[in-house]
């Protein structure tokens, strides 16, 4: 198996290297393990190994293998908790090797594909009730959202100071959010229209959660920034942003300001997580939200 290229940036990180090395491996292994026939990874290839596969029945499913950092430790745990209400189906999990299979979805068949944006995102407000639907068990292995705003808060001190009045509004917006949570729920954290594929039989379901527990205003960031390099070409970006937050706001029934908000610390947290530079794009959609 070629480890495709587009994951060649994980060898900056400690531990990436190897990791790299080892993949072909890891998904041998799984293969024996799950009695899987593989294909080819599929491009492009961004964060994780995604290699479509096909168990013993003849049942078309996906092998996906993840770095084995924080954000994603959960990602079976989260799929196991919705069983399919609103995302793919868990299939099989291995822990140590931080490798899943889930059900196949179309990969071709992308939400945010879809040309009327309003459309989009008033499928995209019925799949996140999905996932909304059900309680997190008391158990559940998910950080919190508290938890995981406070180390966002402490790597934002140590970000570069480029970015002082963002940096600035995130701070203060947290202070502002976090005394007066909504009723907690699974929270996806990363869902935009290119994480949620349609399936022929089941409609629009979700994948790639980086799963926390907390408000549901904070599940709609990734979602109002969402197609960015439409946002990035738009002549008139940030009306398209309030138009998004007016929507999302009325379809679930949330708290305007509460969205923009959270919008604003996920990408201000977003982009600036190599902690070298900024990533342009975060910066600007950041700056909308600021004054949408």
């Amino acid at each position: 198996m070629i480890v495709p290229e587009g994951l060649a940036w994980w060898r900056a990180w400690p531990g990436g290297s190897e990791w790299l090395a080892a993949l072909p491996g890891l998904a041998a292994a799984c293969a024996e393990q799950w009695d899987l026939r593989l294909g080819e990874p599929f491009e492009p290839a961004t964060i994780s190994l995604v290699v479509p596969a096909e168990r013993r029945d003849g049942t078309p499913a996906v092998l996906k293998i993840t770095f084995p950092e924080e954000e994603s430790e959960h990602e079976a745990a989260a799929l196991a908790h919705w069983d399919g209400d609103g995302a793919a189906r868990l299939l099989e999990a291995d822990a140590e090797r931080r490798a899943l299979l889930a059900e196949r979805l179309a990969p071709a068949r992308k939400l945010n594909a879809l040309p009327d944006e309003v459309v989009a995102n008033t499928i995209a407000a019925g799949v996140l009730r999905r996932l909304w639907s059900t309680p997190p068990a008391p158990d559940a292995p998910f950080m919190r959202l508290d938890e995981v705003v406070e180390t966002w808060a402490a790597a934002n001190g140590r970000r570069p100071p480029t970015q002082p009045r963002l940096l600035d509004l995130a701070a203060g917006l947290t202070r502002e959010l976090l005394p007066s949570p909504g009723e907690p729920v699974v929270l996806h954290q990363d869902f935009h229209g290119g994480n949620v594929l349609l399936d022929e039989a089941r409609g629009w379901l979700a994948i790639d959660p980086k799963p926390l527990v907390g408000e549901r205003a904070f599940d709609c960031a990734s979602l109002v920034r969402d197609r960015r390099t439409e946002l990035l070409r738009d002549p008139h970006p940030l009306a398209r942003i309030r138009r998004r937050l007016d929507q999302l706001s009325e379809e679930l029934g949330l708290d305007r300001e509460r969205i923009r908000g959270w919008a604003v610390v996920h990408a201000v947290a977003w982009g600036g997580e190599t902690g070298t530079d900024w990533d342009p794009a975060m910066v600007a959609c950041a700056g909308w939200l600021a004054e949408a």
